[in-house]
C-alpha cells in the first residue's frame, strides 16, 4: 500500500511539474495527497484491533461489563478524519458504557486524537482561541471549530495542573525523590516570586473587595515562581540567566499551596545542591516568609528598583521640610546603592516631625530597617548577583500577560488556570514530558529527569 501511494504521488507530482505548476501549489497538492493517504493508512492499521476483550470485561470498578456490539466512533487526527469500529461493553452496576480500545488509543471521551489534541492545546495556549484555530487550519490543514480547540486546550491544561499537583505532593511527602542534577552545577540558583492579576468574569470576583470604582475586584491574583540558574556575566558585565534553565510554577490558590509548589520545584531542580540559592523579591512580607519556609539558608534580596520607589516615596513625605528634595533623594540613592541603610535612616530622622507625620515616617523607615540585610547592594554586586526582579516580572508577562491579559479578555478561574498550566509546562521545557501522561489518562507525577 505504501509503495502504491508513493508511486501515485510521484506520478501526480511529475504531471504538475510538466504543467509548469509553481512550487507553492506543488507543495500544497502533495501535502493534501499525503494527508489523505495517511488517513486511509491509519484507519486501516487501527481496524486490525477492535479492542474485543471477550464476552465480559472488568469495568475497572470491580464489576463485569458485558459485550454489547461493535460501534463506530469518529475521530479527527493530525492526518485527517477517520472512523474507528471498536468493541463496546456495558456495566449494569455502574450504569455506564465503555470501549477498551478508546482507552488504549487515548481517545476515551474525546473526538480529537492525542496528536491533534496536543497540537490544538499548544496553539490555544499561545494565541486567543479564534486565531489559534485558524493557525491550526492554515499550517496543519486541519479544520476545527473554535469551541473544540478551546475544550481541548482547557481539558489538557486541567490534566497538566493535576499532574503538577500530584508531583508537588509526592516530592513534599518524599515519596518521589529527584535525582541530584548532573555535575558540574552552576554556582547559583535563583527563585524569583511575584504576583499579578488575571482579568476574570464578574461571577469569579463576587464578594471580593478590589480597586474598581464600586469597590469590587476585577481580577484574581495569580502567584508565579521562576527558578533559574546564573550562567555568568553578559557582554556588559551584568548577571545573565542560564540559557534554557528556567522553570515555572503558578497558582490561583492560597499561599500554602504556592509554598508547597515552590518547595517541590526547588527540590526538583536540585536547589539544596547549589552553592548559593537566592530569592529576589519586592520586599513583601509574604515573599520573605515563603523564602524562609522553602530554604532558610537562601540569600534574600529586595529588588533595587522597588527599594528606590520606596525611597522616592520617603523623599516625598519629607519634601515640605527639605531644602532640596531632589538633591536629598540623589544622596540617599547613593546610600542605597552602597547598601548603607543606616545613613538613610539617620538622614530622615534629622527632620523634626510630630504626630501623624512622625508615625508615617516610622512606617516608611520600617521598610528599610526590616530589609537592611536584603539591601546590601554593593556587596551583592561585588558577588555578581542579580539585584533586580526583572526576571520574575518578565515571567509574569510570559506566563500571564501575553496570553491572558489581552484586550477584552475575561476568564473563568478554571479556564485561566488551565491555560497557565500549559504555558508553565511549555516555558519550563517539560511539554514533551507531560503528554505521554495525558494520552494515557493518568495524572501521576511526570518526571523531567530520572527519579529514585
Amino acid at each position: 500500500m505504501l509503495a502504491q501511494t508513493a508511486a501515485g504521488l510521484v506520478k501526480a507530482g511529475a504531471g504538475l511539474v510538466k504543467a509548469g505548476t509553481g512550487l507553492g501549489v506543488l507543495e500544497q497538492a502533495i501535502r493534501a495527497a499525503v494527508l489523505a493517504a495517511g488517513s486511509h493508512l491509519l484507519e486501516g492499521l487501527l481496524a486490525g484491533d477492535k479492542g474485543y476483550q471477550g464476552p465480559r470485561f472488568d469495568c475497572g470498578a470491580g464489576h463485569q461489563a458485558v459485550f454489547v456490539d461493535y460501534r463506530t466512533k469518529e475521530v479527527d487526527t493530525v492526518v485527517g478524519h477517520l472512523e474507528l469500529e471498536r468493541a463496546c461493553y456495558h456495566c449494569a452496576q455502574c450504569e455506564a458504557g465503555l470501549a477498551p480500545r478508546d482507552d488504549q488509543l487515548g481517545v476515551a471521551g474525546a473526538s480529537l486524537s492525542p496528536g491533534l489534541a496536543q497540537m490544538a492545546s499548544l496553539a490555544g495556549s499561545h494565541l486567543p482561541f479564534v486565531p489559534a484555530t485558524s493557525l491550526v487550519g492554515e499550517l496543519a490543514g486541519i479544520e476545527l471549530d473554535v469551541r473544540r480547540l478551546e475544550r481541548a486546550a482547557e481539558s489538557a491544561g486541567e490534566l497538566a495542573r493535576q499532574a503538577s499537583a500530584a508531583e508537588t505532593a509526592a516530592i513534599c511527602a518524599r515519596t518521589l525523590i529527584p535525582v541530584r542534577p548532573p555535575a558540574p552545577l552552576p554556582d547559583k540558583l535563583y527563585a524569583g516570586v511575584d504576583g499579578t492579576g488575571v482579568p476574570v468574569r464578574p461571577a469569579e470576583t463576587a464578594g471580593r473587595a478590589g480597586k474598581g470604582e464600586d469597590g469590587q475586584a476585577r481580577t484574581r491574583e495569580v502567584k508565579i515562581c521562576r527558578i533559574f540558574t546564573q550562567s555568568g556575566l553578559d557582554a556588559k558585565d551584568r548577571p545573565a540567566p542560564g540559557k534554557g534553565s528556567s522553570s515555572y510554577v503558578h497558582t490561583l490558590d492560597g499561599i500554602e499551596t504556592f509554598t508547597s509548589q515552590v518547595r517541590a520545584e526547588f527540590i526538583r531542580r536540585g536547589g539544596p545542591h547549589f552553592r548559593q540559592a537566592i530569592f529576589p523579591g519586592d520586599g513583601a512580607r509574604w515573599i520573605q516568609n515563603l523564602a524562609t519556609a522553602v530554604y532558610p539558608q537562601a540569600t534574600q534580596i529586595v529588588d533595587l528598583y522597588h527599594a528606590r520607589e520606596h525611597l522616592a516615596d520617603l523623599a516625598g513625605h519629607l519634601a515640605f521640610i527639605l531644602d532640596d528634595e531632589q538633591a536629598w533623594l540623589s544622596e540617599r540613592n547613593d546610600d542605597l546603592d552602597n547598601g548603607d541603610i543606616d545613613a538613610i535612616v539617620t538622614a530622615a530622622l534629622v527632620c523634626p516631625l510630630a504626630g501623624v507625620k512622625a508615625d508615617d515616617l516610622d512606617t516608611k523607615l520600617g521598610y528599610f530597617t526590616r530589609n537592611a540585610h536584603r539591601m546590601r547592594y554593593k556587596h551583592f554586586r561585588d558577588l555578581d548577583l542579580f539585584v533586580g526582579s526583572g526576571a520574575i516580572e518578565a515571567s509574569c508577562k510570559l506566563i500571564v500577560g501575553q496570553r491572558l491579559k489581552q484586550s477584552g479578555m475575561h476568564w473563568t478561574v478554571d479556564g485561566a488556570d488551565s491555560i497557565m498550566a500549559l504555558r508553565c509546562q511549555r516555558a519550563s521545557g517539560r511539554w514533551d514530558q507531560l503528554w505521554p501522561h495525558l494520552t494515557t489518562g493518568t495524572t501521576s507525577p511526570a518526571s523531567l529527569r530520572a527519579t529514585t
